[in-house]
């Protein structure tokens, strides 16, 4: 029997497979999708759950993308470390996302839901955050489209999700004017709340179904870091900068209340000695290292079904106010 529930998912880069697997094992339970929303690669699979996509059908897109292509390239970016660097002082990122937008258009074109206004008529609702580096405070989509003049049904879903994703210096941040013709840069939402658990506890039907996290966690055994198996260079080095800033979001800020709804998610793969962390920006990461974010993903669902109980929940939570403010 179908139960609904909403979700919000963790941005994590290349890791969102991870919330395939969860998303999978979810449905599998009977867990239906209404309400979701998501930060960075959080947001694409918020966007595409919104959209009409099953876990089955994200599971075999995901399986046959190359991730590398979203790895946009401007000229100077074909020149080496001062090709990358030339780029990133003229755009403020190394790579653009223009092919990520592409793609994340393509697939929600297929499902019929190009803009925030053909997903109204179906009831559903998306919320995707960003960072507005210029007012240096936090942006969500369709909400604060009214601070840039632009009606949310004609707003192209996929151009809030590339604005969710750009993660600051490895990716351009897109550059947008307000009515009043002031630019704003806007980036990765992950950099000032990765995990926006909070954002659908404002809708009326919070407590008559519960709301699911997706996030993924930080195992206490020793495992590899990457960039430690060769000297790194100054690339590797602003990556490792980057997603450890991004990953130490919100870890400290999760309540008891938040912790018992939320689907914990390993990101460390791989076995004995070669066991180590996939990083949000490992985008040439091996089919094998994908596999295993996976089953990650559905053990940690598996997991979270063997102990949640709403009524408990509610019980314990859900009488309380838990107002949020941003």
């Amino acid at each position: 029997m179908s139960k609904k529930c909403n979700a919000v998912f963790e941005g994590g880069g290349v890791r969102g497979i991870g919330h395939v697997g969860a998303v999978c094992r979810m449905e599998q339970a009977g867990w239906q999708f209404e309400d979701t929303a998501g930060s960075s690669a959080g947001a694409i699979i918020a966007a595409l759950l919104a959209a009409g996509y099953t876990g089955e059908e994200l599971k075999k897109e995901f399986a046959r993308t190359d991730y590398l292509k979203f790895k946009g390239k401007d000229f100077p970016d074909y020149f080496g470390m001062l090709g990358k660097s030339l780029s990133f002082l003229i755009s403020l990122g190394i790579y653009n996302t223009d092919e990520l937008e592409d793609w994340i258009d393509e697939l929600l074109h297929r499902k019929g839901m190009r803009h925030f206004g053909d997903l109204q008529k179906t009831g559903r609702k998306l919320k995707i955050t960003a960072s507005d580096l210029t007012k240096k405070h936090l942006l969500v989509f369709p909400d604060d489209l009214a601070e840039f003049g632009v009606s949310p049904e004609k707003f192209c879903i996929a151009s809030a999700v590339r604005m969710s994703v750009s993660i600051p210096v490895f990716f351009e941040p897109v550059r947008w004017r307000d009515q009043t013709g002031e630019e704003h840069l806007i980036v990765d939402g992950g950099l000032l709340s990765n995990y926006p658990l909070w954002l659908l506890d404002d809708l009326k039907n919070h407590l008559s179904y519960p709301t699911f996290g997706f996030k993924f966690i930080e195992e206490r055994e020793r495992c590899i870091s990457r960039i430690c198996h060769a000297r790194p260079n100054a690339l590797d080095y602003v990556k490792s900068i980057v997603a450890t800033s991004l990953d130490a979001l919100d870890n400290y800020h999760l309540s008891e209340r938040d912790y018992q709804r939320t689907i914990r998610i390993s990101a460390v793969v791989g076995r004995e000695e070669d066991r180590h962390k996939v990083s949000a920006m490992d985008f040439d990461i091996s089919r094998e290292d994908s596999q295993a974010l996976f089953k990650n993903g559905w053990n940690g669902a598996e997991r979270f079904l063997h102990r949640w109980n709403f009524e408990e929940w509610k019980k314990k939570y859900g009488a309380k106010d838990h107002s949020h403010f941003r």
